[in-house]
């Protein structure tokens, strides 16, 4: 397998714990809320991480790379500071509406930095295009939802 290769199935890895990350973060958000409407688009919003991780493994595998299999430490440790931040506030859908939308903002230049590879095949591009352009959509929904909280 080529070096540029491997490179790449390591930056698709890496988006891939990322959605891991955020599905688990998005599903403890959901169960956490007390908004009907928050916690159907945490949960769709969930959802929609846990397809993009399906699409990112077959990408990878279409690149004979090995998918990883978990998230990571930092996303574990995101979600348990969301776990905490809504134990101890006030008003822990507005904070975990906010902690969504740095996430969101996060995953969206994450993306970015990856699709600035000039060399990426196709399909890798086009699906990367597709994902973020999901979840720059929805940072514009998840904006409209601050005004419920």
């Amino acid at each position: 397998m080529s070096a540029y290769t491997d490179r790449l199935g390591n930056k698709l890895n890496d988006l891939l714990e990322k959605n891991y990350d955020a599905e688990e973060g998005f599903k403890k958000a959901s169960e956490n809320s007390k908004h009907v409407g928050l916690k159907s688009y945490f949960s769709g919003k969930a959802q929609e991480r846990y397809n993009f991780g399906h699409e990112l493994k077959s990408e990878l595998k279409n690149l004979g790379q090995e998918p990883d299999k978990g998230g990571s430490v930092t996303g574990a440790a995101h979600r348990t500071w969301m776990e905490v931040k809504s134990w101890f506030s006030s008003d822990d859908d507005e904070s975990m509406l906010e902690e969504a939308i740095r996430g969101e903002k996060a995953a969206v230049e994450e993306y970015k930095d990856v699709l600035s590879d000039t060399a990426l095949p196709g399909s890798t591009r086009q699906l990367l295009e597709t994902q973020k352009n999901t979840i720059e959509h929805g940072l514009v929904n998840i904006k409209r939802l601050e005004d419920l909280s």
